[in-house]
């Protein structure tokens, strides 16, 4: 009881504290004043992204150095593996305390996972090697050797998040002189991650939930944002025509993802390019501004900074979403913060919020709030009025400076919202400050994963936020949308597979495919392919697919609106880099 008392009383900026330091059984009684909460659950978030560090954390049995788990829970669900994305994230928030000068102490544990993720991005996966599309794979064994069940893959956020992570240490390292570093440790690393990404970029993956096959926002930004980072390193290391054409795609992409913009219901799709009946609105917009937010840009709609008109508008699309979803947002006023998901349709544990979820909601304004104080005025756009109206409800388009009485009851409302986020983490956070991965959307228990590293770095990216902390920029002021029409570059390239299944089927009973991928309609039954019996027994259908995508799939029988599965396990297939194929199967 004394240590933990002891560390509600030091300030968390200051706070080093070394992998496995703080035993997270410690008491941690919630505190009713939200300043002293997040100063002593920042404590408890640092340590317990430390303890899932190997191989000296305290959660971390077994894993090598360097190598982040997403959670020491091992059954329902298991999530002792190192996901590329969630390490990557987990870095770039140690690399910013390390680079900022606010603790000197991460130094060895940031690169330790530098020179991880070399071994690793070597290591021949179920995606591919190093060179034929293996940076994609999004999951490792703590070891670091390849995991090889079936799996989303790939996922292609996590080579431009371990890039930006990457780069953003290795520019501090040039502003200390170490230009040995980065030239032999950091380069070959970060030079990988971005030839896949301007090589990939237009290919669809699964996104960052690992339930949908198509192009996703938070993939894509992530994307851009590490082809723009990435120009004057590339101006030093790489040759001139790699540096150019790295700046083509950058430019791709940005003209690409303003394609993800509905302006008839004024929010961000979180996916396109897939066969899905969710209505677009997720969290997955909501941390995509988040992490790229460059202090430098202004409130630019173009890379979707958090002030800007669209994200802004788009945050209270996708938090109105939540309002009535759980029961326990029942207890908040209409226009206060409420608990936030991933997405209304979510059925994963039942469908309920999330920690990260909620506080990157959080962090969203609290950016915004900086980028106000800094050009000392807010902007109302048409599209941006409906969210200021929630603080304001007279509020009209227009500029309003510093010195106004709308800027002034404005930015109240919106700190007064964001730190509403907030107390509702401390309302249901866990024994001793424990943030697992969910709470329950009607008791407010936490579920899921326990101590989830990505909820811990959530919160710690919050508290900086919140305390005006804020990040390096990268080069997002100096965006620009190519003239006249995108040029998103050549399509994935399609191959031809014919499915036949061998199935006896009685009269009014049909045939269809389902499985893993887009095409293959994400396991919908009501969309599913339907088989044709013109060689009955044998039912067929020819689908165009992307040429070497690895998914899973199953038939199912149909008859009246009921669906029957054949049996366990998915079926699992590779299709090949060109032409076509035959898979014959039998019913099971």
């Amino acid at each position: 009881m004394f240590l933990a008392r002891l560390l509600s009383l030091i300030p968390f900026l200051a706070l080093p504290l070394p992998s496995g330091s703080l035993s997270l059984s410690l008491s941690q009684p919630r505190q009713s004043s939200l300043d002293t909460f997040v100063t002593s659950e920042s404590a408890v978030a640092l340590a317990g992204v430390l303890a899932n560090i190997g191989p000296s954390g305290a959660k971390c049995e077994g894993a090598a150095s360097g190598v982040v788990i997403a959670s020491p829970s091992l059954t329902s669900p298991d999530y002792d593996y190192e996901w590329i994305r969630d390490a990557s994230l987990v870095n770039k928030m140690l690399i910013d305390r390390y680079t900022q000068g606010r603790d000197s102490s991460l130094q060895g544990t940031i690169e330790s996972w530098i020179s991880s993720m070399a071994i690793i991005q070597q290591v021949p996966n179920p995606s591919g090697n190093v060179s034929t599309g293996g940076l994609g794979e999004p999951k490792f064994n703590p070891d670091m050797t390849a995991f090889t069940g079936a799996w989303g893959r790939p996922q292609r956020d996590g080579p431009a998040l371990r890039a930006t992570a990457m780069m953003t240490y290795a520019s501090y390292k040039l502003s200390q002189g170490n230009t040995s570093y980065v030239q032999d440790v950091l380069w070959p690393s970060i030079t990988l991650d971005l030839g896949y990404v301007a090589q990939n970029w237009n290919q669809t993956g699964f996104d960052l939930w690992e339930e949908l096959d198509g192009s996703s926002f938070f993939t894509l930004l992530s994307q851009y944002r590490s082809l723009q980072q990435a120009a004057p390193l590339a101006a030093l290391y790489e040759d001139a025509g790699t540096a150019s054409a790295w700046q083509v795609q950058a430019d791709n992409i940005l003209c690409f993802l303003q394609s993800f913009w509905d302006a008839s219901s004024s929010y961000t799709l979180a996916n396109i390019n897939l066969a899905s009946t969710r209505s677009g609105l997720d969290a997955n917009t909501l941390l995509a501004s988040i992490h790229a937010f460059d202090p430098s840009a202004g409130c630019d709609a173009a890379t979707f900074q958090p002030c800007s008109d669209q994200a802004l508008a788009n945050h209270k699309a996708v938090v109105d979403s939540f309002r009535s979803l759980y029961s326990l947002n029942s207890q908040y006023a209409p226009d206060a913060a409420v608990a936030i998901g991933r997405y209304e349709e979510d059925v994963y544990y039942n469908g309920n919020p999330w920690y990260l979820a909620t506080l990157a909601a959080a962090e969203q304004l609290y950016s915004a709030l900086h980028t106000w104080s800094s050009q000392s005025s807010i902007t109302v756009t048409t599209t941006s009025q409906p969210f200021f109206a929630q603080f304001l409800s007279s509020i009209q388009p227009g500029t309003y400076s510093s010195s106004t009485s709308e800027y002034g009851t404005i930015t109240s409302g919106v700190q007064g919202m964001a730190d509403g986020f907030v107390g509702i983490v401390q309302q249901y956070v866990g024994p001793e400050g424990g943030l697992s991965e969910q709470f329950d959307k009607s008791s407010g228990t936490p579920t899921s994963a326990v101590d989830l590293t990505w909820s811990y770095a959530s919160f710690l990216t919050m508290a900086d936020a919140r305390a005006g902390l804020v990040p390096a920029s990268w080069g997002a002021s100096s965006a620009s949308i190519p003239p006249g029409a995108c040029q998103p570059g050549p399509q994935p390239a399609m191959v031809q597979l014919t499915f036949v299944e061998d199935a006896t089927t009685t009269y009014g009973q049909n045939l269809f495919l389902t499985g893993s991928i887009s095409q293959l309609s994400d396991w919908s039954t009501t969309d599913a392919v339907a088989l044709s019996s013109s060689a009955y027994p044998d039912w067929q259908a020819t689908v165009a697919v992307p040429a070497g995508v690895s998914f899973q799939y199953k038939f199912i029988k149909v008859e009246d609106g009921q669906v029957t599965w054949e049996s366990d396990p998915n079926r699992e297939y590779t299709a090949p880099s060109s032409g076509s194929a035959t898979i014959d199967d039998t019913w099971r």
